[in-house]
C-alpha cells in the first residue's frame, strides 16, 4: 500500500515530456491491458483506444490541440474515443462476446440461469432506450473516463509520466483518425 500511496504522490499532469525518454513495449502492454480491463457500465465499454504513432499525425492533431506540446512530445500518444450513439445491437454483440469469451454453451446451462441472463440483457436495452441521444452520448464519455483513470493509475504505477488532455477540437480528431 506504502508503494502505491507514494506513485499516487509522484503522479501529476506532465506539461514538458522528456522526448529522449520513451516507454518499453513491456511497460506499454501493460498500459493497453489495463485499459482493456477497465470497468465501464454493465461491461459495455463503450470506447475504443487509438494508438497515434505517426508522427505526421501526431503533429496535424497538434494543430486541432491549441497547440498543446504533449500531443508530439510524449513518446506515445493514446486516444480514448468513445461511441456516441449506443443502441440493442450494441447489447446483443456485447453478450455474444461474453459468450464467446467463457465458452458459455447454452444448452448446458439451467433455464433459470438462461432467464436471468435475459432479464439483464433486456435491463441494459431497457435503460439504453429510456436515454435520449445526447444523455447516451454523455454516459458513454462518463465511462471512458473511468478507462483513463485506469490508465492513469496504471502510468503512477509504473513511473511513467503521463498528461490527461482535453482542449482539442472533437470533430477534427474523427476526421484525421
Amino acid at each position: 500500500m506504502k508503494n502505491l500511496r507514494e506513485a499516487l504522490h509522484r503522479r501529476y499532469a506532465t506539461k514538458k515530456f522528456d522526448t529522449t525518454k520513451k516507454i518499453s513495449q513491456e511497460d506499454f502492454d501493460v498500459l493497453l491491458e489495463s485499459l482493456r480491463l477497465a470497468p465501464s457500465s454493465f461491461g459495455l465499454q463503450p470506447w475504443k483506444f487509438i494508438h497515434v504513432k505517426n508522427p505526421e499525425i501526431r503533429k496535424i492533431l497538434q494543430e486541432n490541440s491549441r497547440g498543446q506540446p504533449q500531443i508530439v512530445d510524449a513518446s506515445d500518444l493514446i486516444i480514448i474515443a468513445v461511441k456516441t450513439t449506443m443502441q440493442e445491437k450494441d447489447v446483443e454483440e456485447y453478450v455474444q462476446s461474453i459468450q464467446k469469451i467463457r465458452s458459455v454453451n447454452l444448452s448446458e446451462i439451467p433455464e433459470a440461469d438462461i432467464k436471468k441472463v435475459l432479464e439483464y440483457k433486456n435491463m441494459m436495452i431497457q435503460t439504453i432506450q429510456a436515454r435520449t441521444p445526447e444523455q447516451l452520448k454523455s454516459w458513454n464519455q462518463k465511462q471512458a473516463y473511468i478507462a483513463m483513470g485506469f490508465l492513469l493509475e496504471t502510468c503512477a504505477i509504473l513511473g511513467i509520466d503521463a498528461c490527461p488532455m482535453e482542449g482539442f477540437d472533437p470533430s477534427k480528431y474523427d476526421e484525421i483518425l
